[in-house]
């Protein structure tokens, strides 16, 4: 039987199966399922991919970092970020930005508002730990030195993230020239009801330069070798961890 065509259709239903190990069909077994939907499977894969270069980061660092990756610059990536920053880096050193194969939308003034953020007060309550006082009163502040990882495919909103991270000098950007492609566009209605985007804001960054086709250019240039993805080498989070580290 073709287990596609049994699954079709049966997108969060329940669906029983029998599987056997023999031609003939003896040794059934049966295997109760819920079929998820492609676009579940993508999170559930990029979540993986995300973890996987959290641990990586975390051993290369020798547990000293921390990581995050912004798949894109919407309110659910902002949400998730300000998850990992609270649960999984604030007992860090450091952190990772991984902003590698981020498509855009426009949060950048949140992020930089975490990382920009410093501290100058402590706040201990009776019997209790010391705390900085801005996350103490509700205000997102990651308060740790950072690093800034783009490739080519860092694009939109990123690149607005990453000018912004420079010109403030939060911390050094690692890897490889954003994509140069950052103007707004808006949805536009035609009369046979056909939308069509169009460009309608132009984005300059602190020098006042337009920004499209103009990408921006990382601190320390590291491109990845073809192909070392199935080596289990990143060799930008390699050279990020150790600029974070002063190595």
């Amino acid at each position: 039987m073709n287990i596609d065509e049994l699954l079709e259709g049966k997108v969060g239903k329940r669906v029983e199966l029998e599987f056997s190990s023999s031609a003939d069909g003896s040794n059934k077994r049966e295997v109760i399922l819920k079929p998820i939907s492609t676009g579940a499977e993508k999170n559930l894969l990029y979540r993986q991919w995300v973890e996987s270069n959290r641990a990586y980061v975390d051993r290369v660092s020798g547990g000293k970092l921390g990581y995050v990756h912004l798949p894109d610059m919407g309110q659910g990536s902002l949400n998730q970020l300000y998850i990992d920053l609270d649960v999984e880096n604030q007992a860090k050193q450091g952190v990772v930005i991984d902003i590698r194969n981020n498509n855009g939308g426009f949060i950048n003034p949140y992020v930089i508002d975490v990382l920009a953020r410093r501290g100058y007060l402590t706040m201990q309550e009776r019997g209790m730990w010391e705390v900085p006082a801005r996350s103490a009163l509700g205000q997102r502040a990651l308060e740790r030195p950072t690093v800034l990882v783009t490739n080519q495919h860092s694009l939109s909103d990123a690149e607005d993230l990453t000018e912004g991270y420079k010109s403030l000098k939060l911390g050094k950007v690692v890897g490889e020239p954003t994509s140069g492609w950052i103007i707004f566009t808006w949805n536009t209605n035609l009369f046979d009801g056909t939308t069509i985007r169009l460009p309608r804001q132009l984005i300059r960054g602190s020098d006042g330069k337009n920004m499209e086709l103009n990408p921006r250019t990382p601190d320390v240039p590291m491109t990845r070798p073809i192909g070392e993805t199935l080596t289990g080498k990143d060799s930008q989070l390699d050279r990020a961890v150790r600029e974070l580290l002063g190595n």
